[in-house]
């Protein structure tokens, strides 16, 4: 990677005297057999048995923390899949002034043009249910195949002339929309304006995109020797062709956030079934098994990303790419069994001081909510938010490094 193909996030690193921070956020859609997942409760602090699932990260123990006892709260089995990265179901959003808007979201705001993509919401075998937008609408995601298009293929001459026009017409329609709103706005009752200000808050929203989108049409994207992956038949294959994608994501400052969401195939690690049977486990062992590959095997591509981002230097910060970018490993539905307790949190990297196992209070009223360590991230990434999701602040005891 040479550095004259990074100057906008080094300008920016000089400008702010500050890093510039990556987001990583890994999950399934069924969480995880919470007895191979959590160190014993007694075992708080830096000495503690690794458990079998997450034994992949055993050589990265000093970057990783593992959280017990912290959860958003909930009740509704997997209606709370998609309160992974904010804490409030979609059936709530109405109540909280930013809705239901998730952590990578709101870091991609942040982030804005500044990079091609402001996030990246991946796949593999499961569709991405976790990633919504200020506005509550659930952000597609793309496969392998898809991602390397879009970080690498370079559209045809016709290609970007049609989004060219394609961002004019809609730059022209929203123009039409916010004219005559304001007229519409004021015929409107106190209650109908408030309502109508959301509608208004979306347009923009969308307005703001759009103009983000028009400085990169014509910027050459980043030139790598990988071939064009197909997505893959066995899920550790497929998982580990997206985990050279991310890596590369970051190296070429492509994108600062992104999004996975990964299954199983059936027939993977020799297992019959899905993934949702096995979830449902009764504790019988040929469940609990399968469970372990599978979710053993998240975790080892988490360690695997992990390998990739320290072996790389950071063009923009110095150090490894690794010193610089969030890992966070969780799920809103804590088991399968739809439990919502104790949800599974590991978080690698990103400028904290990790290395432990923390335990947080398990007795009512004393429980920590979960958006405490997503307000602690987006604060990391640079956001001067003091609130977020249900958050009651920080949290407590993660320091920066």
């Amino acid at each position: 990677m040479l550095e004259a193909m990074i100057p906008a996030g080094r300008a920016a690193s000089a400008k702010t005297g500050k890093p510039v921070k990556r987001m990583v956020c890994l999950s399934n859609n069924y969480g995880v057999y919470q007895k191979a997942f959590f160190p014993d409760q007694g075992q708080a602090g830096r000495d503690y048995d690794m458990p079998s699932t997450l034994k992949p990260l055993e050589k990265h123990r000093k970057d990783v923390t593992v959280f017990s006892n912290l959860d958003h709260g909930l009740t509704g089995g997997h209606a709370c899949v998609p309160t992974f990265l904010n804490g409030i179901r979609p059936d709530m959003a109405a109540g909280f002034p930013e809705g239901n808007v998730s952590m990578d979201q709101k870091a991609a705001e942040f982030v804005g043009s500044a990079t091609r993509f402001s996030s990246m919401t991946l796949k593999v075998k499961e569709t991405n249910q976790i990633s919504f937008t200020s506005t509550g609408v659930q952000v597609p995601s793309i496969d392998v195949r898809q991602m390397y298009r879009k970080l690498f293929l370079e559209e045809s001459a016709d290609s970007k002339e049609q989004e060219r026009l394609r961002l004019k017409r809609h730059g022209s329609i929203l123009d039409a929309v916010l004219d005559k709103a304001k007229g519409v706005n004021r015929e409107l009752g106190r209650q109908d304006q408030e309502k109508f200000a959301e509608y208004l808050d979306s347009v923009r929203s969308l307005e703001k995109k759009i103009e983000q989108e028009h400085p990169w049409l014509d910027r050459p994207k980043p030139q790598t020797d990988m071939v064009e992956p197909s997505p893959q038949r066995q899920t550790a294959d497929e998982m580990k062709i997206m985990m050279e994608l991310m890596a590369l994501a970051i190296e070429t400052d492509s994108t600062r956030v992104m999004t996975l969401s990964s299954g199983f195939a059936n027939g993977d690690f020799g297992l019959q079934g899905g993934y949702h049977g096995f979830s449902h486990h009764g504790e019988l062992p040929e469940k609990t098994e399968a469970l372990k590959k599978i979710e053993g095997n998240q975790i080892a591509q988490m360690a695997y990303l992990i390998d990739l981002l320290k072996a790389k230097e950071d063009p923009i910060n110095g150090g490894t790419l690794f010193d610089h970018t969030m890992i966070l490993y969780g799920c809103g539905m804590a088991t399968g069994t739809h439990s919502c307790k104790n949800m599974p949190l590991v978080l690698a990297g990103g400028g904290f001081k990790l290395g432990e196992h923390r335990v947080m209070p398990a007795e009512e009223p004393h429980r920590v909510k979960a958006c405490n360590l997503l307000l602690s991230m987006l604060q990391n990434f640079g956001l001067e938010v003091d609130r977020f999701g249900t958050s009651t602040g920080t949290l407590a005891g993660l320091e920066w490094a």
